[in-house]
């Protein structure tokens, strides 16, 4: 493993997308960018996805991750809001696939466990984990950008770990490990 790389993580949505990113140097993470992606102005449910494979596509030309750590999608009671979220999901893993970037998704959770120690932790207490442990010195108004933050450090404690998430490494990757799912 190369002693500096770049994790992005991402946490997917349709209302909105955060995503966090971390330089790895010497073992050490540094904090380099959160922000969202804001999708609440946007009906039309494919320029969402549109919007989000392109800001992913963006985010990837201008910082070069070496890999791409996100958040799947949890099985709740609505069984619509978990299809979009796996919509939105799917086309930010179809941009990082595109540039043939590592992709390793992890069960919120795992996350949340990774951070805090507390797989049932609040956003707000993985938020202030992150704070402190990245020396944040505030934190956004809305937390989906502290969840997408959240997955890339989860990914950097996890490198080199068999992990409970699936990793591909690139489209044909996918397509073998997902047989039938894909035509």
């Amino acid at each position: 493993m190369k002693s500096e790389r770049i994790i992005l993580g991402i946490d997917p949505g349709t209302t909105i997308m955060g995503f966090g990113l971390i330089k790895v140097e010497d073992k050490k993470m540094q904090f380099l960018q959160l922000n969202e992606l804001q999708l609440q102005k946007y009906d039309d449910p494919y320029v969402k996805l549109k919007l989000i494979f392109e800001r992913t596509i963006d985010l990837i030309d201008t910082f070069h991750p070496d890999e791409i750590a996100i958040e799947a999608p949890f099985f709740g009671k609505n069984v619509q809001s978990m299809l979009k979220l796996g919509r939105a999901q799917g086309v930010a893993m179809a941009a990082g696939l595109s540039r043939q970037i590592p992709i390793t998704e992890y069960l919120p959770k795992k996350i949340k466990m990774a951070i805090t120690g507390n797989g049932n932790a609040s956003k707000e207490q993985v938020a202030k984990m992150l704070q402190s442990l990245l020396n944040l010195k505030t934190l956004p108004k809305n937390l989906d950008s502290t969840d997408g933050l959240a997955a890339a450090v989860c990914h950097f404690y996890n490198s080199g770990k068999v992990v409970g998430g699936k990793s591909y490494t690139g489209w044909a990757a996918f397509v073998k490990q997902n047989p039938g799912k894909v035509k």
